[in-house]
């Protein structure tokens, strides 16, 4: 380029979420046009009633606030914009991967019955209480421990034992309803595709399985909605280079110890990138395009989601089961069990509804 490249990012004013340090000293190195933002609640309160709209549909992942303000963002200097979408799942770069891989290949060794034992005892105890035990010994644990939501990741983990198949665990990773029918009012169990399909019994590795399922299913029926709705909304082209057909069929290609190695994704990408940027830059822990949605939701959020959630409300639509939504609307507001993703896919389903 005959001028600095523009790079944009997203920071929160909680740090947990907060990237904007990390981009920043990337931009430098790279010297780039840099531009930030540092979203805060009042910000996500402002473009809340615009997604009904924009996604014309009860779209739920909560990435799309962010992506929306990025977008924004650099609509102000450019008109086009290169996006990373598709390297995850064409590279091994989500973190279920490996656990989902490794976790099954050992619990697999043991009975179901002892396993959905061990399940139901973590997903008993409340998140807010796993959350403050380990805090309070987190001297005797490694920093690598004590991520964010470490509670919500327990009792993850506890829904994940009771898996039957390497098919129903990566649709326990990957679902924010377990049995997602229960919240749906007379609604048959939801379709399993493309895992219906005999064809896939030819991945017999659950590593490839994942990859080749979020490759069909999530990336294009989320990830990709999200950013071209998101960006077309402000009239910003968001290009994706790694979904070039020539490229996506060469990553299939390659065998996955090229794509993971050293218990880390995205092995090939990472060589490439170290010949620009020094690796203490981007060798660091994995963190998702995510918002502190359940703080939000308990504070600046929570009357704008109150009235959605009402049990009159709920009940007189007869769409949801408003017991269970109000169940968990009130462990997510004690801490007693953190649900922020459940609660925004029934938000984004009553927001929509009601813009109609």
């Amino acid at each position: 380029s005959s001028r600095p490249v523009r790079t944009f990012t997203i920071g929160f004013e909680d740090s947990r979420f907060d990237e904007a340090g990390d981009a920043r000293r990337v931009a430098k190195h790279l010297g780039t046009d840099h531009t930030e933002l540092t979203v805060d609640a009042r910000q996500a309160l402002e473009t809340i009633p615009l997604l009904p709209t924009l996604y014309d549909e009860p779209f739920g992942d909560s990435s799309q606030i962010p992506t929306y303000l990025i977008s924004r963002l650099a609509r102000r200097q450019v008109t086009v914009s290169l996006s990373g979408d598709g390297g995850d799942e064409l590279f091994a770069g989500y973190t279920r991967y490996l656990v989902g891989s490794r976790l099954w290949n050992r619990i697999r060794k043991f009975p179901l019955s002892v396993r959905s034992m061990l399940g139901r005892v973590l997903g008993s105890i409340p998140t807010g209480r796993w959350d403050a035990f380990l805090h309070a010994v987190q001297t005797i644990f490694p920093v690598s421990v004590l991520r964010r939501r470490t509670g919500e990741h327990i009792q993850k983990l506890g829904r994940l034992l009771r898996s039957g198949s390497p098919d129903g665990l990566y649709l326990d990773l990957v679902s924010h309803w377990p049995l997602a029918e229960r919240i749906v009012l007379e609604a048959p169990p939801p379709p399993l595709l493309p895992m219906e399909d005999p064809g896939w019994t030819d991945l017999p590795d659950i590593l490839q399985r994942m990859m080749v399922f979020d490759l069909a299913t999530y990336l294009v029926d989320d990830i990709l909605v999200k950013v071209d709705r998101a960006s077309m909304g402000v009239s910003l082209e968001a290009r994706v280079p790694f979904l070039d057909h020539r490229l996506v069929e060469f990553a299939l290609r390659i065998p996955t110890s090229v794509k993971i190695r050293e218990g880390r994704g995205k092995w090939i990408l990472r060589r490439i990138l170290h010949r620009y940027v020094p690796e203490e830059l981007v060798d660091r822990g994995k963190m998702g395009f995510g918002v502190p949605l359940g703080e939000w939701l308990r504070g600046p959020l929570r009357e704008w989601a109150e009235e959605l959630l009402g049990e009159r409300r709920l009940s007189s639509e007869g769409f949801l089961d408003s017991r269970l939504v109000r169940s968990r609307w009130r462990d997510h507001l004690s801490a007693r069990r953190e649900a922020p993703h459940q609660l925004w896919n029934v938000l984004m389903f009553q927001a929509w509804k009601a813009s109609q």
